[in-house]
């Protein structure tokens, strides 16, 4: 009998000979150690180096843009990507930004902007009185306005720069006008034809939709038929149709629905632009629109809108104050007309009287009559003694100008910003603090009066509501995949507010007034507001569409 100790080494003898005999085990187990070892050593290399980053904002409340709640956490910023978002381990870090009691979002993106001719003027080519809202990101070309030949404004924009980014709508006024004069009947073959030549061309350069002002001179002689032919043209590039409707008014609820039969025919994505119900008997009318796209959208219709936060509208004085065809035969000779011809003379007052009549008031901000210049058509009437009627064919007839009309009601703009398919926009464009006149508060307040007053104040909607709806919502509706979200690798558009003084100053007494709270802007990741300062630099850039 063998003793235990021969047996134990017998036992090893044999393992010796088994493992020698399998080269390959040994191998395997080495491989295997080396292996634990290498993430053993990445592990610890990752989480003692972590992110390397440009400018770490650190500490902030983060909104990313998705409508979720706020998170503290951190931001990480290197050239002109976002790298990190939330909790992670830093390693070098070039600049430290304290955030802590501030909020951090994306770069705002104002989707109804004019300012296609104010940011190429060298004063207004920061575009500042947006940037002092947080807005990285405006749309140009609304309303069927704009310049008809994208690539060379692009280009412009690229040559002397610019303070935000740029996107641009291919605007159907000059189209229509350069392709039929803008004759008012329906296009010929041929005229039809080059309007979807031109409206192609623009989309090849870089636009992102078509834009349309229905209730304008530019396009109201444009029908369904025509439009919808057009904008399959804007489909087959992967664009929108945005339209300022046919009416806000009288007409709101079949101008909706000629908005959304264009977008079906056509199969492309619609887009209302500030969408509202105007003039009192028809406020309320709004919840009758909103039900009319919600079914649309239920049945998988793409439909959005965007919305201003004010009861005021800002515009021409014809359409507005002198609806078009209200007066028969235009300016010329009116009032000898008018005093010839007792029938004409009473149409046209009942028609001024019953537009007046719809609104709480009208505020002229320009007209050739410097006396009557950011004055009320009451308080003229009350001061000169004469009848409002009258106020507005004096107007009207020296040439008409630009006012604020009030018109709409606050029941209405507070439900459409509850709306989660409405975003927010300005319908405004590059001003200075001392222009004059200025239009409209909007130009200056709109985005720090949406957050700060109706979410943070007034609790109309919750705080991340409000802020994706000038996000993540118009990123959404433009399909723009890289800007719009604070989320690893998209672009560093990113905005730093003091929630306690991010608030609109502007008002309708003194509209041209910088929001203030703004603390940091980075723009493609450089600063073009830090810490509350403007940078000299342009920070934007033209942002082309390119086709799926």
């Amino acid at each position: 009998m063998n003793s235990p100790a021969s047996n134990r080494a017998s036992n090893r003898s044999r393992t010796t000979t088994a493992a020698a005999s399998r080269p390959w085990l040994a191998a395997t187990r080495l491989i295997l150690l080396l292996t634990c070892l290498c993430g053993l050593l990445v592990g610890w290399s990752s989480s003692c180096l972590g992110v390397d980053a440009e400018v770490l904002l650190r500490g902030g409340t983060i909104f990313d843009g998705t409508g979720a709640p706020g998170v503290v956490g951190d931001v990480a910023l290197a050239g002109d990507k976002v790298l990190a978002v939330g909790k992670f381990d830093v390693g070098r870090a070039g600049r430290v930004i304290d955030c802590t009691g501030l909020i951090v979002t994306p770069g705002l993106i104002d989707l109804h902007t004019h300012s296609d001719r104010s940011i190429t003027q060298p004063s207004l080519r920061a575009n500042l009185n947006y940037l002092k809202q947080g807005c990285s990101t405006v749309v140009t070309g609304n309303c069927g306005l704009g310049p008809v030949d994208v690539g060379k404004y692009f280009e412009q924009l690229e040559r002397d720069g610019v303070g935000s980014n740029v996107i641009q709508l291919a605007a159907y006024g000059p189209i229509r006008s350069e392709g039929m004069r803008n004759a008012n009947r329906r296009p010929t073959a041929e005229e039809l034809e080059r309007l979807k030549e031109q409206t192609d061309r623009a989309m090849r350069a870089g636009a992102w939709g078509m834009s349309t002002g229905l209730y304008y001179s530019w396009n109201t002689h444009a029908n369904v038929d025509e439009l919808a032919e057009v904008a399959r043209v804007v489909a087959s590039h992967g664009g929108l149709y945005a339209s300022h409707i046919r009416s806000e008014s009288d007409g709101l609820l079949e101008s909706v629905q000629e908005a959304l039969e264009i977008g079906r025919r056509a199969g492309l994505p619609v887009h209302i632009s500030h969408f509202k119900a105007s003039l009192k008997p028809n406020w309320g009318n709004l919840r009758a629109a909103a039900a009319i796209i919600e079914e649309a959208r239920r049945q998988g219709q793409q439909v959005t809108a965007d919305q201003y936060p004010y009861i005021a509208s800002s515009t021409s004085f014809e359409p507005s104050v002198v609806p078009l065809g209200a007066i028969p035969g235009g300016p010329k000779d009116l009032r000898q007309r008018m005093q010839a011809d007792p029938a004409l003379d009473r149409q046209i007052r009942e028609r001024l009287r019953k537009q007046l009549a719809g609104t709480e008031d009208v505020l002229l901000c320009s007209c050739k009559k410097e006396a009557w210049r950011c004055r009320r058509i009451s308080e003229i009437a009350a001061a000169e003694k004469l009848d409002p009627v009258d106020v507005v064919l004096e107007v009207y007839c020296l040439g008409g100008g630009s006012v604020v009309n009030f018109a709409m009601c606050e029941e209405d703009v507070r439900y459409g910003m509850t709306l989660p398919w409405v975003a927010t926009a300005s319908d405004g464009w590059g001003a200075g603090p001392t222009e004059s006149p200025v239009f409209h508060p909007r130009l200056f307040g709109t985005f720090p009066r949406k957050i700060g007053r109706y979410a943070l104040d007034e609790k109309v909607i919750p705080l991340a509501q409000a802020i994706r709806s000038c996000t993540g919502l118009p990123a959404d509706i433009l399909r723009l995949g890289d800007r719009g979200y604070l989320r690893a690798d998209a672009f560093a558009d990113v905005l730093v507010f003091d929630p306690e003084k991010f608030r609109d100053q502007s008002t309708f007494e003194k509209p041209g007034v910088y929001a203030t709270g703004v603390r940091y802007l980075f723009i493609n990741g450089k600063p073009a507001i830090d810490d509350g300062k403007p940078a000299k630099t342009l920070c934007g850039r033209v942002l082309r569409h390119h086709s799926p």
